[in-house]
Formats: C-alpha cells, structure tokens, sequence
C-alpha cells in the first residue's frame, strides 16, 4: 500500500477549509495533516508538520501566501506548494512560479482538477491548466528589447545543444510527467530519465522544474 500524500491547508476562511478536509479526507491516499489561517501560521506549521504538499491561497493576513511560499521553499525544499486561488490572473501565476511554486488551481474549479492537480504535484510535476499555460505562452511571444533578444537567443543555443532524447524528456517534463511516466512513455528505466534530465538541466542552466517550465514556454515548445 502506497504512503498517504499528507496535506497542510492555508486559508483565511474557516468555511473553505472545512469543505476541502472533507474533499480531501474521503480520498484514500491523502490525509490533511494540519491546518492553517495566515501565512505567518502556514510557515510555522509547515516546520513543524513537514507536509508532502501545501495547499495555500494567495491572499491571507499576517504575511500573504507569497510571502510564505518564497520562505517555505527555502527551509523545506523538498515541500511542494500548491496554490489555491480565486485569482485568474497571470502576473500571480508568473510570480508563483518564479517563488518555486509547484501548481496553480483556481477556487471554482472542480474537485476532480484540483485532485489531479495534487497527484501531479506530488509526482514530481507542475501543474499548470491549459488556459493558463496558453496565456503565459501568448505573453511569452513578444518583441522584446535587445538584451532580451540576446538572452532568448542564448536559450535556443543551449535548447540545441540538447540531444533528441534529452530534448524529449525536457518536453515531457514541462508538461508535467513524472520521471516515472516518462520511463514508461520512452521504455526507459527511471534511473536512465534522471540522467536524461540532470543533463538538460545543466545544459539549460536551470535548477527547478519551474524553471523548466518557463523555458518550455519562452521556447514555444507547449503550444
């Protein structure tokens, strides 16, 4: 039997926390494992609970959900935060991805999105929806200064020094596949994929799968 993905919540709103403990907890491989109504209670919960995910909404009192998530990722690096939000806006989005947030997930979307979001994350993923990633790529496309063009075509030099698997695996993972998936997807060994995406990682000069993804996105690649 798989280990439960344990959960710490982040919410201002006594309510929402309670409808998602019960979503949550009638799942059988996730338990909510501590709770949270600011960002200042998030961050100390989060150290001393040490959750798999962190479920946080962006706007709380007493340091916002930004705030604790650049602080959260510095201490638990190995703590994925998932955002739950009410804002369809893509400048949070940019700005949660660029913290090392690992996902997005808007408040009216369904239960079953934001499931999967949380099984993507917890795989190793980015979770990203499609609309969103649609935006973020039409905002990526633009004529940008000289030192721009400069660094974007520094990052399609580095993109072609990617060898075709390694490019595979790149693409795979910025669509948010686990290393797992991929293994399976290319009849490789998951080993064989860990190395595949230590070497595009070096080669790209990035270090988080956030990153990554908004690599794939400057390089058109998830149109």
């Amino acid at each position: 039997m798989t280990s439960q993905i344990r959960i710490l919540l982040a919410d201002d709103h006594s309510v929402l926390r309670a409808g998602l403990v019960a979503l949550l907890d009638a799942e059988p491989d996730i338990v909510v494992a501590g709770q949270a109504a600011d960002g200042a209670e998030c961050y100390d919960q989060a150290l001393a609970l040490r959750p798999d995910i962190i479920l946080m909404d962006i706007n709380m009192p007493n340091c916002s959900g930004l705030e604790a998530l650049g602080s959260i990722r510095r201490e638990l690096p190995d703590t994925k935060v998932l955002i739950l939000t009410m804002h369809d806006d893509i400048g949070y989005l940019k700005q949660v991805l660029s913290s090392g947030g690992s996902g997005y997930v808007l408040k009216q979307a369904a239960s079953e999105e934001l499931l999967s979001a949380i099984h993507a994350v917890n795989d190793g993923g980015i979770f990203i929806h499609p609309h969103h990633a649609q935006a973020l790529a039409r905002d990526s496309v633009t004529v940008g200064d000289e030192s721009t063009q400069r660094s974007g075509n520094l990052l399609e030099q580095r993109y072609g020094s990617l060898s075709a698997r390694e490019s595979e695996v790149f693409r795979l993972l910025a669509l948010g596949h686990s290393n797992g998936e991929i293994a399976e997807l290319m009849f490789l060994s998951v080993k064989t994929i860990e190395t595949y995406k230590a070497r595009l990682m070096r080669k790209l000069q990035i270090v988080s799968r956030a990153e990554l993804v908004q690599v794939a996105l400057e390089l058109n690649l998830m149109g």
